[in-house]
């Protein structure tokens, strides 16, 4: 063990749960992961299992309550861990519906770039650069975002991001 631990606790069923908006968590910001050991890849092997059970694309650890920069997802047969990410080089413009496994049943067209470079590290530490074109990169962005602590409905305008808020907090009994 290596000075820090990314769960605490392991869930008995490895199934974490994901967090519901308004939970005040979702909207930190995450440590970037300094310690690359065998408790990271455990993490990241639950929060796929977790992101699978819940059928969601991409997971990041702040949606189950662990401030890292850790993200997974999986499209289209391909696997993609996202440790530390950062965007190195973007290109066009593309609009699409997104949802969020923080937000059950809410979608809304939110623009991002069409393609993107990312500079990330592996469970071992080593840095490697991706890219992503389409719903991949979207993917890659929605993910990210979540990491520093933004919500695809802070990409909307008032009225509609009000409109989410109201009907989130219906469903959830919450005030925001």
């Amino acid at each position: 063990m290596s000075g820090e631990t990314i769960l605490t606790s392991k869930p008995s069923d490895g199934i974490l749960e994901v967090l519901k908006y308004p939970d005040p968590r979702l909207k930190k910001i995450s440590e970037p992961v300094t310690v690359f050991d065998n408790d990271l890849a455990e993490f990241v092997k639950i929060l796929f299992s977790s992101m699978r059970v819940h059928d969601g694309v991409g997971l990041a650890a702040p949606q189950v309550g662990v401030l890292k920069k850790v993200a997974v997802i999986e499209y289209d047969g391909k696997s993609y861990v996202l440790i530390n990410p950062k965007v190195t080089d973007q290109k066009g413009i593309q609009e699409g519906e997104e949802g969020c496994l923080s937000f059950p049943g809410i979608y809304a067209h939110v623009t991002r770039p069409k393609w993107v470079k990312i500079e990330t590290q592996d469970l071992n530490g080593e840095t490697h650069t991706i890219e992503g074109e389409d719903y991949t990169a979207r993917a890659f962005l929605h993910e990210m975002d979540h990491l520093n602590g933004k919500l695809f409905i802070d990409y909307l305008s008032n009225l509609k991001r009000n409109a989410i808020k109201k009907k989130t907090a219906k469903h959830t009994g919450g005030h925001f």
